[in-house]
């Protein structure tokens, strides 16, 4: 079986409120063997849309390459926004190699609750992905029971808000669960009311645009 290890240690500007929190980045990022419009960074698989999303918010001008550069540009706007990256998989091993989040198994989980307690100024958590199996959430769920802390409800609506205390200090943490930013969750996102309802009025609106405006306020 494929041994998928994560490439990248958390990215965590001394400046952080907010962490983004997927699961592992492609295959290939683990190999190194990457692709002609990847970038060696956090999310940086050409195929992916979370710096689309946010190039497209903050105006950003980013290089989608293979480059110094372009990794230079994405680490000043997370240290400028205070802006961290931790992924909640360490590794796992699959017997497809693909980018699958259902096909990861013997997953070994990062202690996202340490994470925290260790950078006191984060305040929000946010999952690039819900509660599906093997999403971010499901596994920051699982690793909370290992601490008996449970998540408390605080908005149904996609994207789903939820709270949480941390059991050193009693902080509160807030979490929000955006749909996630690839071309597999189109599919989850053509299916929302909401969706439908801006593709009525305007047409001409693509699903990235859909995610600007869902990810714009958490941001």
């Amino acid at each position: 079986m494929f041994h998928h290890i994560h490439p990248y240690a958390p990215y965590i500007p001394k400046t952080a409120t907010k962490l983004i929190v997927g699961t592992l980045p492609p295959p290939r990022f683990t190999t190194g063997e990457l692709k002609e419009g990847d970038v060696d960074f956090c999310y940086g698989s050409r195929d992916g849309q979370l710096w689309v999303i946010l190039d497209k918010i903050f105006n950003l001008n980013l290089k989608f390459e293979t480059t110094a550069e372009a990794i230079a540009q994405r680490e000043h706007f997370l240290i400028k926004r205070g802006i961290g990256i931790c992924d909640m998989v360490a590794s796992a091993r699959r017997e497809k190699v693909d980018a699958s989040d259902i096909g990861m198994l013997e997953v070994e989980l990062r202690d996202l609750v340490a994470v925290l307690q260790q950078n006191p100024k984060i305040d929000t958590l946010l999952f690039t992905g819900g509660n599906s199996k093997n999403g971010p959430e499901y596994f920051f769920r699982r690793k909370l029971k290992e601490y008996n802390i449970s998540l408390k409800l605080v908005s149904n609506e996609v994207p789903r808000i939820h709270r949480f205390q941390l059991p050193n200090n009693g902080r509160i943490v807030k979490t929000v669960s955006l749909i996630a930013p690839s071309g597999a969750a189109n599919r989850a996102v053509g299916s929302l009311a909401s969706y439908k309802k801006m593709k009525a009025e305007f047409p001409e609106k693509t699903t990235i645009d859909f995610r600007v405006e869902q990810y714009r306020p958490f941001f």
